[in-house]
């Protein structure tokens, strides 16, 4: 499947991201799961200033409490970590376990986007 994934993306860097919004009209959509530099820059050669991007962040101790262990080949892959470098993340909402935290920052995430409907 990964491989078939690479190939489809190698050949149209924007055949999965047109996919996810084929036939889509709401006001807000929220793609949940770019993985790579090309998905951000489709979205925000398509959708220009519409665009917000989000990076949720969580330290590496608070995933190995999460019971996360590094697989190599997997974890180093572009699929995992192709935006930990060069994007410019508009929002970065950190998730290491602090609920109040959380909840202030996506309650502020949402306001934002409420002010831009």
């Amino acid at each position: 499947m990964i491989r078939w994934g690479e190939e489809k993306r190698s050949a149209d860097p924007g055949f999965f991201c047109r996919m996810a919004v084929e036939g889509a009209a709401q006001p807000v959509w929220v793609v949940s799961d770019t993985r790579r530099l090309s998905d951000v820059q489709w979205f925000r050669d398509n959708y220009g200033d519409a665009v917000q991007t989000v990076r949720v962040a969580a330290t590496e101790e608070t995933r190995k409490r999460r019971n996360w262990v590094f697989v190599a080949g997997v974890d180093d892959a572009e699929s995992e970590c192709g935006l930990d470098q060069g994007v410019a993340f508009d929002w970065v909402i950190t998730n290491d376990g602090d609920k109040r935290s959380l909840d202030e920052q996506l309650e502020t995430l949402l306001q934002s986007l409420r002010s831009r409907l």
